[in-house]
């Protein structure tokens, strides 16, 4: 059972791993799937406008960044407690009526449901600090 669990683990290690380059690969345009000077109004590419096509143009503001960033991590913590309790239900299927993995199996439960709970009130929190210091500075 350990061996089933360790390459549960490592899949889904590396899936995390991978899953911003398969992120940017969708995101940024292949330079062979579009005529440059016509995706960004003619311009060369290597200016402003391109930066601004791929919306790495810098110009925006650091709060609005530090914003998204605390978004995608705490969405990332999301996902990390949803499948720890799926890895508990997984556990507890396969138990097989002996009472010791099916302690193991609700220990990871109850753990994935806190850890969930403490992620949404940490994506309330953080979207309620961070709307009030954007809309201060605005105003």
């Amino acid at each position: 059972m350990t061996k089933l669990y360790n390459k549960i683990s490592v899949f889904i290690m590396s899936i995390m791993v991978a899953m911003p380059m398969f992120a940017m690969a969708i995101a940024v345009p292949s330079a062979h799937a579009i005529d440059t000077n016509e995706a960004f109004g003619g311009d060369a590419v290597g200016t402003d406008a391109t930066g601004e096509a791929l919306g790495l143009s810098g110009s925006k503001d650091p709060r609005a960044i530090a914003a998204s960033v605390i978004r995608v991590l705490l969405g990332f913590l999301g996902i990390v407690a949803v499948v720890i309790i799926l890895i508990g239900g997984f556990k507890w299927m396969t138990a097989n009526g002996e009472e010791g993995k099916i302690e193991e199996a609700q220990n990871y439960i109850r753990g994935g449901i806190i850890g969930l709970i403490i992620v949404l009130a940490a994506f309330g929190i953080a979207k309620f600090v961070m709307d009030a210091v954007i809309g201060a500075v605005q105003e």
